[in-house]
């Protein structure tokens, strides 16, 4: 029995050491799983898409978002996940990912383009770009759109435009056409503002080229009264009098009760706070 013991005690520390290293994996193995727990494993695909509908309502934009991306991820065909695609767009544009939205947007249209809501995803492009929410603080604090970077302007009419011809009767038509007229009035404040700078500057050169753009590119604007005053008044400093006297004779047919020829063209009222 005496010769036993040390076989004994090594089997027993063996064991001990066996045990330890188990209850450091269970222990390990608890962590990683806790850290890695997900509620939603083995949700079907109407819960998560009813759970993101939930979060939508509520706000949460984030949880919006990650519901959709789940039910995409785990279930990429099915209504579910047509849904899912298009409606990410949205709640990427709500919970501030511009940039997301517009590509969620893109992703659609050209993953369905025969789809029934393809025209929604137009209108959503036109609408991240058109930003309204930043529209909505430039007229709260008197910031005119024109001061903004044109490219998401012209983008934004691009997918309205697309919208209108594409999809005549939809029901995003005619929001579209109002709001592409407001882009076209910006775009021609644009090209104006930059010509008042120019000729405030003695940049007469710059002035009537720029003015020429606005009347040549937008010649329905509101804008255009103005560019042409410019016209004429860039063309006098110069010492250009047939074209001086041909953009008076235009202005003064097409807006005979031009105040600019009182007021100069010190703007009292931008156009934009009447749209």
């Amino acid at each position: 029995m005496m010769r036993s013991l040390p076989a004994f005690a090594s089997f027993t520390a063996g064991l001990r050491s066996l045990l330890a290293i188990l209850a450091l994996a269970v222990l390990a193995g608890c962590s990683t799983t806790g850290s890695e727990y997900d509620e939603t494993a083995g949700w079907s695909a109407g819960r998560l898409y009813a759970a993101a509908k939930e979060a939508q309502a509520d706000g949460s934009w984030d949880t919006a978002v990650k519901m959709l991306e789940k039910l995409e991820a785990r279930y990429p065909y099915g209504r579910f996940a047509q849904q899912a695609q298009i409606e990410l767009a949205y709640v990427y544009w709500k919970s501030g990912e511009p940039g997301s939205a517009l590509a969620a947007a893109d992703r659609f249209i050209k993953l369905h383009p025969n789809h029934p809501a393809v025209d929604y995803a137009f209108y959503l492009k036109g609408l991240i770009n058109f930003n309204e929410d930043l529209g909505l603080v430039g007229h709260l604090s008197n910031q005119d759109l024109t001061e903004r970077d044109p490219k998401a302007a012209r983008e934004a009419f691009d997918s309205f435009k697309e919208l209108v011809e594409r999809f005549p009767k939809s029901k995003y038509a005619a929001d579209s056409i109002k709001r592409m007229n407001y882009l076209v009035n910006a775009l021609a404040s644009l090209e104006v503002h930059v010509a008042r700078y120019y000729m405030k500057r003695g940049a007469y050169i710059a002035a009537a080229n720029r003015a020429q753009v606005a009347v040549e590119t937008y010649p329905q604007a509101p804008a255009i009264e103005e560019a042409l005053y410019i016209l004429y008044l860039a063309y006098d400093k110069l010492g250009m009098e047939d074209l001086r006297n041909d953009a008076d004779r235009v202005l003064r047919k097409n807006f005979p009760e031009s105040q600019f020829y009182v007021t100069g063209i010190e703007r009292k009222t931008p156009w934009w706070q009447l749209w």
